[in-house]
């Protein structure tokens, strides 16, 4: 395996040469899916009920997706550089549908954090010998492109975190605590993540606040006219995500923003699952906070980014206490150490941001405009091709959303839907996503979802379609779209996440 060169990290992402330009080593240079014909893009049908309905005959033309997007951006460019793709599950060729859980590695983010552990492993910022500070420089390093990723204004309005779920956490003790008292509000949609939901009941538990919904439309999409009338000089949190991860939807974040701003509210973005899907921009968008989670961005798991402004910042108490986070200590005086550090008590995932910084790097190889240009496409043509299995229903049709598709199949319990496709080697999730109040706005418990990146085909696809069509000619059955009492689906499988 060729070590990577650890000073070149520290060059800034536009220094540093594309990573697609390399072949992996070990890894096959052609093309893991052939190429296919070009159709036009033909947009799903909406209905007013939210879901895809079933025609009675297959569209004319499903033949396949153009293989390049404006920009040259091609999926065989990112699927090359990542060695999982290239593994068979069960006897067939890995298809990799479950991006909206976690996202699989290039070898640039793998051999990164090898190399890091292989020649510069350390202790950060309080050190004087040169590895601590070849540690430390890669650590802040990796702070300088998320901050640039993200359009932040300074790498000082960047905190290093565990994930989106510790980043909300620690908006809600750090701030809310100080902030929250009886009779405030925090609005959250009923789109949510339960990481944007349980938080804040966690707090206004202790502070007397409430958590008040925000209802959807039909459609899946945030209800903007019951959103405006809920606001209030009560509300002094809005939590909105900047995508789903249970229906995709995209909201109108920017414009939420600016109208919660009018009541004096902050507003928390949840970017877990926009940050792999579109360029981001925290300050057009006018977030106070802004949190994502690098493994759904192609870092490794443990590690993730809260952006603040600095405002938001002066109004942040201590959430934890230990090393790295002061100033000086006595046991009459503890003074702290300056924003972003003093969130960061004790010593934080270092190698997980040595991979943060090569997965951003190779990220921003790609031209981000392409990228999300292909993924549209191939969104559109994933519901083409699924409104032709008799018996889906995919959830949700709101006009402005990322890949992901989330469904149910009559007669068909979603964990036997993902139990049959993982024979044939196509991983999806099925479960309760971790948005049970988005799923009971449909009426169900449970659900199956495939969820797509940058490196997925319209070849997979098609293999998708055409297990789910065995699986409705084979004559097993279960319950429909459903789950027991708990959430869970059936058959003794546990709930899937995220």
């Amino acid at each position: 395996m060729t070590t990577p060169d650890l000073r070149a990290l520290l060059r800034s992402p536009e220094q540093v040469p594309s990573p697609t330009a390399t072949s992996a080593a070990g890894i096959p240079a052609t093309p893991a899916v052939p190429a296919t014909g070009v159709p036009e893009a033909v947009a799903p049908a909406e209905t007013p009920t939210g879901t895809a309905s079933v025609p009675a005959v297959p569209p004319a033309d499903l033949s396949g997706l153009a293989t390049t997007a404006p920009g040259a951006f091609s999926p065989e460019a990112a699927r090359k550089d990542v060695p999982i793709l290239h593994r068979t599950v069960n006897g067939h060729p890995l298809v990799w549908l479950d991006n909206g859980a976690t996202t699989q590695k290039p070898r640039q983010v793998i051999e990164a954090v090898s190399a890091y552990y292989s020649a510069a492993n350390s202790n950060i910022h309080r050190g004087a010998h040169t590895m601590a500070r070849e540690a430390t420089e890669l650590y802040e390093a990796g702070r300088n492109a998320v901050a640039q990723f993200l359009g932040a204004p300074s790498p000082d309005t960047v905190m290093f975190v565990r994930g989106t779920t510790e980043a909300i956490n620690l908006v809600a003790q750090s701030w809310g605590r100080a902030h929250l008292g009886p009779g405030d509000d925090i609005l959250v949609p009923v789109l949510e993540h339960h990481s944007d939901i349980v938080p804040w009941q966690l707090i206004a538990e202790e502070t007397r606040a409430r958590v008040v919904p925000v209802p959807l439309t039909p459609d899946g999409e945030i209800d903007q006219a019951a959103y405006a009338d809920l606001l209030s000089a009560r509300t002094q949190m809005v939590v909105v995500s900047q995508a789903s991860n249970v229906l995709g939807t995209v909201p109108p974040v920017r414009e939420m923003t600016a109208l919660a701003h009018r009541y004096g509210a902050k507003v928390l973005v949840d970017g877990a699952q926009a940050v792999a899907h579109m360029p981001v921009d925290v300050q057009e968008l006018g977030a106070d906070f802004y949190a994502f989670s690098g493994h759904k961005l192609f870092a490794p798991t443990g590690i993730g980014a809260l952006y603040a402004t600095p405002e938001a910042m002066a109004e942040m108490r201590p959430w934890q206490g230990g090393g790295n986070m002061i100033q000086s200590v006595s046991f009459e005086r503890t003074t702290f150490a300056a924003m972003p550090h003093m969130m960061e008590a004790g010593t934080g995932h270092i190698s997980g941001v040595v991979g943060l910084l090569a997965a951003i790097d190779w990220l921003r190889g790609f031209d981000q405009n392409a990228v999300a240009a292909y993924e549209q496409q191939l969104m559109t043509y994933a519901m083409q091709a699924m409104a032709t299995v008799p018996g889906v229903e995919v959830i949700g049709s709101a006009a402005e959303r990322i890949a992901v598709l989330t469904f149910t199949m009559a007669g068909h319990d979603p964990a036997s839907i993902a139990d049959w496709l993982d024979r044939d080697g196509i991983a999806v999730r099925a479960g309760h996503h971790c948005a049970q109040p988005a799923l009971a706005h449909y009426g169900l418990e449970s659900a199956a979802r495939a969820s797509f990146a940058l490196y997925n085909t319209s070849d997979e696809v098609d293999q998708l379609v055409a297990s789910l069509r065995r699986l409705g000619q084979s004559g097993q059955s279960g319950q429909s779209g459903q789950s027991g009492e708990s959430g869970q689906p059936s058959q003794g499988a546990p709930a899937q996440q995220a």
